[in-house]
């Protein structure tokens, strides 16, 4: 059985686009590993910012510094 679980932080991911993670992840899984679906769980984890970091920083902090990295458009 397998267990999968996405971890994304809190940002408005609606009740679709978590639908289609579940169904995405669990036809990946039957596809590449010939998992059956009927006993794929998937797991989705909405973080708040202040939970989450990257490279040291916290998201919003490690967002804002790509950002100014980013040549003008």
């Amino acid at each position: 059985m397998p267990y999968v679980n996405i971890r994304i932080t809190r940002e408005g991911a609606t009740p679709e686009q978590k639908a289609e993670l579940i169904a995405g992840v669990t036809e990946l899984l039957q596809r590449v590993l010939a998992k059956n679906p009927a006993t794929t769980v998937v797991n989705i984890d909405e973080l708040d910012f202040e939970n989450w970091g990257i490279g040291g920083l916290p998201v919003l902090d490690y967002r804002a510094a790509q950002a100014a990295k980013e040549p003008d458009r």
